[in-house]
């Protein structure tokens, strides 16, 4: 393995984390509206680019982060384009997370004839490029990907150059996010083995509903609060009013009177669905934030108490993202769909600050072997 040498320790203190004078520059694929891309940051990664397909991502990516967004197919990107983001002397990191659609249990079409699917090879042929070159490399997906022989795949390019890697399957939860989401986390490493720091060394505490969305204002289905647009939660049909009234937190559709029950659900092939049309628990975390999370029969997604499906504020929130995230331009148009959509597909900010806390202990670990 290539020996790295390293300038004399200069430790300095980045959102409570220890770091070297040796600078770690980072480009995130996929980026989305960067929730990964700003928990890097917060750990104290200088991340220098964006890269997605979906230009609506490029306010909210840029306006709350300082990289810059590159509005391209990652399957358009070469690595001579990506080398000019990084500095000659700095330790390169490339991250991303693949769509994860294709390999989601939640998708019940999943096939590798969805373009999608190749992606993950498009980041290996970045990762194990020479001429790009980056010593670090960190994807988080879902866990499902494991099953798939194109991870596999992605897992043997890293390691014919030259990384040595690890991923496990988190859960969210532990690591101080108000939500059950369980994702795999990969990180590898050209210095040696890496790995996500526990659950106890990040010394984030569980938190729940109630901690994250209890002090935001009161609304009614359809509703904006006047003072933050993106607490705005979705009308409710007047059928859909009655379910709500009639549900309890953490109970199902199985508690309504029967006329409230969707006919599908009446079928015995429909019985088992009975995490959608519920409401979340004040004192557990929520569910998993999906693309459709503002939606009350898209999920357990009622809010706790309100009879309404939860707001993209609230839905941001349980991600991780900070209050003063700004996701749309003063005065822009604020969809419920679109954003939805943007805010369930991003990293939890707070799991990403996790994987670039572990990067920068990685780093520091090294030099001080390569040093006593």
């Amino acid at each position: 393995m290539k020996t790295y040498h390293w300038k004399p320790l200069v430790l300095t203190m980045i959102e409570g984390v220890m770091t070297t004078e040796k600078k770690i520059e980072g480009i995130d694929l996929f980026c989305g509206i960067g929730g990964l891309t700003h928990g890097l940051s917060l750990a104290g990664i200088d991340m220098r680019l964006g890269i997605d397909i979906d230009e609506s991502c490029q306010y909210p990516y840029e306006e709350n982060n300082s990289a810059q967004f590159l509005l391209k197919s990652v399957t358009d990107i070469s690595p001579a384009e990506l080398c000019k983001y990084y500095s000659n002397n700095a330790i390169r990191v490339l991250a991303g997370c693949a769509p994860c659609q294709t390999f989601s249990t939640y998708n019940p079409k999943a096939n590798d004839q969805d373009e999608r699917w190749w992606l993950l090879r498009e980041f290996g042929r970045l990762a194990s490029n020479k001429s790009l070159a980056p010593e670090i490399i960190t994807m988080e997906n879902v866990p499902g990907i494991t099953d798939q022989n194109i991870f596999r795949e992605f897992v043997e390019m890293l390691r014919a150059g030259g990384f040595s890697v690890s991923y496990e399957r988190v859960d969210c939860s532990l690591y101080g996010i108000p939500q059950r989401r369980h994702r795999l986390v990969l990180l590898a490493s050209k210095y040696g083995a890496v790995s996500l720091v526990s659950p106890s060394e990040f010394g984030r505490a569980p938190k729940t509903v109630r901690d994250a969305i209890s002090s935001l204002s009161p609304l009614l289905a359809g509703e904006s609060d006047p003072n933050d647009p993106i607490h705005k939660s979705a009308r409710l049909s007047q059928l859909n009013t009655r379910r709500v009234r009639a549900s309890t937190p953490g109970g199902t559709w199985r508690d309504w009177p029967p006329e409230l029950v969707a006919k599908c659900h009446q079928k015995e092939s429909g019985f088992s669905y009975s995490s959608v049309y519920a409401r979340m628990e004040w004192d557990k975390p929520a569910p998993t934030i999906t693309t459709q999370f503002y939606g009350f029969g898209n999920g357990r997604f009622g809010h706790p108490e309100q009879d309404r499906g939860i707001s993209l504020r609230e839905g941001a929130t349980i991600q991780s993202f900070p209050p003063d995230y700004r996701f749309v331009p003063p005065g822009g148009t604020v969809a419920i769909g679109a954003l939805g959509r943007m805010i369930g597909n991003a990293v939890p900010v707070v799991l990403g600050q996790a994987i670039g806390i572990s990067i920068k202990k990685h780093v520091n670990e090294i030099y001080s072997s390569n040093h006593q």
